[in-house]
């Protein structure tokens, strides 16, 4: 009897895990025969998110260049995802990170960045919009200026950020998929993998709709400010790299349908994912409806859910959320 004596590869790093990520169908959660929804499960980055490709190909490419060099110092504001894979690519190649949160980061996000032996610092006052985004950024300029040398990734302005997803997570998704989807549904922070994934599907997939999901109280489209307690979702600013015309819709979500999206997911699918992931699924549950039949999704689930265990998974944070989205 013939043996397979495949041989499994040996990589350098676990940088080197980053990208190459399942795309699954979710037929349970979806299971109309008319409708195919296929997720792309950027989750299972070794960092536990899709922020793992941006941080990489940022950081390797600024070290490529020379822009970045050993020992440089690091700058990032970061709701915790971003934070955390600039922290493993800090810590693989001798560089010093500080990552700038604020009171609603996740506290084993916190936990992880210190282990990994990023400085942390957290700002508590809230800026003019109620949030903590701008307060953040003021406080990075403060760093940058007292420590000579030290680079600001501005993940919200950095070309790099959509390029990093255009060359991974597009271009994967684009040879993955088995045949044409009508639609891309992602959620947008920065809009940099939103973008970045359009740009590359586009290319072999021209008639693809794009649908943005946002978190209710982002200011990105122009929205009033408000309230939010999900992390990595929405901003309090406009990115610099936002291109509306590259959009052809947006879905609003709140905190609680974010929840509830997460936990329907994992009910049906076993897919334990967080909460920018579960503002996905409830923005596809409200619009796969009226959208022609037949029907092809490509959705971007962005993050894990273990991070979000004392938010979206704990059931008093969930019967909060309830409350408050229902005012």
């Amino acid at each position: 009897m013939a043996v397979d004596t495949q041989t499994e590869s040996v990589v350098g790093s676990v940088l080197d895990c980053v990208g190459n990520t399942p795309a699954v169908v979710l037929n349970r959660l979806f299971p109309q025969s008319d409708v195919e929804v296929i997720a792309k499960l950027e989750l299972m980055n070794p960092g536990g998110s899709m922020k793992d490709r941006s941080a990489r190909h940022i950081v390797e490419s600024g070290l490529r260049n020379g822009s970045i060099r050993r020992g440089s110092h690091l700058v990032e504001s970061s709701s915790g995802n971003f934070g955390i894979a600039l922290a493993i690519a800090a810590r693989l190649h001798g560089l010093r990170f500080t990552c700038v949160l604020d009171p609603k980061a996740a506290r084993a996000n916190v936990a992880i960045l210190r282990h990994l032996g990023a400085e942390v610092e957290v700002v508590d006052q809230p800026d003019e919009t109620g949030g903590y985004l701008h307060t953040r950024i003021r406080r990075v300029r403060e760093i940058v200026a007292g420590s000579p040398g030290a680079i600001w990734i501005n993940q919200y302005a950095n070309d790099r950020n959509w390029q990093a997803h255009y060359h991974g997570t597009g271009d994967e998704l684009s040879r993955q998929l088995p045949e044409a989807p009508s639609y891309l549904f992602g959620a947008v922070s920065t809009t940099g993998s939103l973008l970045g994934c359009s740009r590359r599907l586009r290319e072999n997939f021209p008639d693809l709709r794009v649908i943005a999901v946002d978190a209710v109280g982002s200011v990105i489209f122009g929205g009033p400010p408000g309230q939010r307690d999900v992390p990595g979702i929405g901003a309090s600013r406009v990115p610099e790299l936002f291109s509306p015309a590259e959009i052809d819709d947006v879905v609003h979500v709140n905190d609680f349908e974010a929840a509830v999206g997460c936990r329907e997911l994992l009910a049906t699918e076993g897919i334990f994912a967080g909460g920018s992931t579960g503002a996905v699924v409830a923005a596809m549950q409200r619009t796969l409806p009226r959208l022609p039949r037949p029907c092809r999704a490509v959705a971007v689930f962005p993050d894990r859910g273990d991070r979000y265990l004392d938010l979206i998974y704990d059931d008093d944070w969930f019967d909060a959320a309830r409350q408050r989205c229902a005012n």
